[in-house]
């Protein structure tokens, strides 16, 4: 969607090693926004974006307007059913309807042989990867999070941190890692992992939670045990900014 940092390059750059040729879509894209005003403040700088992408080694970059991807009259949605339910479904209605059909769009015009995703947005990524699966789109590419040096996932919403807030948003990083910690050391309760991440996220005022989760990888339920893998995920808000990160167990 833009605001491009090296996550998304690490994307293109993947690409470029194992692809003949690469494209890049850019579109923020109004039906993934549940808050008009979310939609408004979000980042946007397409002439840095172009300059990355070009650096990156991508061949073709795409950057339509709202009535290219939705033409007038447009009526159509794509939706993954479970899978989009829990967690970033249950908080944010309907944003992964608007992000599976704008997906199934690009996938549709740009007819890709894959598709880079990265796992720092890892509910999104599960539910794109189903829904391309489920209608032969295309190959999926799971690509690791990239993170700054203080452990902070990439994202271009992190331009709206307040520096208060940037310096206490690497708290998420090391509740997950607490949390991966103790189930590295046998502990096997999704409950106590849970409650392992929540008491390191504690420790940080800034830092308002909206919710940890231990989940099947596969399925997105919420575990009571941990014997299959999993995925250790949390979305918390600093001043006006959410932030979402995870990491997978097993």
């Amino acid at each position: 969607m833009g605001w491009l940092h090296a996550g998304h390059t690490s994307l293109i750059e993947r690409a470029r090693d194992e692809c003949r040729a690469v494209a890049v879509s850019i579109f923020v894209n109004p039906r993934q926004f549940d808050d008009p005003a979310d939609l408004e403040r979000y980042p946007r700088g397409e002439v840095r974006d172009l300059a990355l992408c070009a650096e990156a080694g991508a061949d073709v970059v795409w950057v339509p307007g709202v009535d290219d991807v939705y033409p007038p009259g447009f009526d159509t949605s794509v939706t993954v059913e479970r899978l989009a339910l829990p967690l970033e479904g249950a908080a944010r209605p309907g944003h992964f309807a608007g992000v599976t059909t704008v997906v199934a769009i690009l996938f549709g015009i740009v007819r890709p042989d894959r598709a880079y995703f990265g796992e720092k947005d890892g509910q999104q990524l599960r539910v794109i990867g189903r829904m391309a699966r489920d209608l032969h789109l295309t190959e999926v590419v799971r690509c690791p999070t990239v993170r700054e040096p203080d452990g902070l996932a990439l994202s271009s919403r992190n331009v709206h941190l307040a520096a208060e807030d940037r310096a206490a948003a690497p708290v998420l990083r090391r509740a997950l890692l607490a949390g991966r910690a103790a189930w590295a050391d046998g502990e096997r309760d999704a409950a106590v992992v849970r409650g392992r991440v929540s008491a390191v996220l504690a420790t940080e005022p800034r830092a308002a939670v909206e919710y940890v989760s231990c989940a099947d990888d596969a399925t997105l339920a919420e575990l009571a045990r941990i014997d299959r893998p999993a995925l250790l995920s949390l979305a918390v808000r600093f001043g006006t900014t959410r932030l979402i990160d995870n990491v997978l167990l097993g």
